[in-house]
């Protein structure tokens, strides 16, 4: 039960959406997850009160302060979530502004290569976070070190939440990377967008 020369299998068939303010709106999506991923993650931070020793009655206390700079891999979270964030602030002035420039069939190609490399940037910058912040939540009892959520709750909450913003903008940057592919590689996008 073969395909004839001229057949198509149905169930590979899927169209992408051919309006173009579809797209606008997963790139706005994805432009505010993104920016609110970087701007939780940049104001994220907590000052403690320890008490380190005590001489005599008197405590000795120490106050230690947990920022998001201190680690390198939060500091790579923000960089890349600001970077996807500018990616798709730019994607959209483009798309909007796109009568006034002349692309000369460079258009597609250069999306679709952009949206993947900023889908990569998101996808290392968000799993390097999530390693760091599963261990300031576990720890690592081989290496010995402790972790810190337990003494730091609130910069661990505001980080998580830094994450799933970060990880719904990574959904988002995974369909407009889909979409930018299949719109290169389908022959018909090129004479439908250009009629939009």
């Amino acid at each position: 039960m073969g395909l004839q020369s001229g057949e198509k299998l149905a169930m590979f068939k899927w169209s992408y959406p051919r309006n173009r303010w579809s797209l606008v709106v997963l790139r706005l999506l994805a432009f505010l997850a993104a920016a609110a991923a970087t701007l939780v993650m940049v104001l994220n931070k907590q000052t403690k009160t320890f008490v380190v020793a005590t001489i005599g009655t008197t405590p000795l206390k120490l106050a230690l302060n947990a920022k998001f700079h201190h680690t390198p891999a939060f500091v790579f979270f923000v960089i890349a979530n600001g970077l996807v964030s500018i990616h798709n602030l730019v994607m959209i002035m483009a798309d909007l502004l796109r009568s006034k420039f002349d692309y000369k069939g460079f258009r597609f190609p250069m999306v679709a290569i952009l949206d993947m490399l900023n889908l990569a940037l998101l996808s290392g910058g968000a799993n390097a976070a999530v390693f760091m912040a599963e261990l300031g939540k576990n720890g690592n009892s081989h290496a010995r070190w402790d972790k810190i959520c337990d003494k730091f709750e609130a910069y661990c909450d505001r980080g998580a939440g830094a994450l799933v913003a970060s990880f719904i903008a990574l959904a988002f940057m995974l369909l407009i990377s889909f979409i930018s592919i299949l719109k290169l590689v389908s022959p018909s996008s090129h004479i439908s967008n250009n009629n939009n």
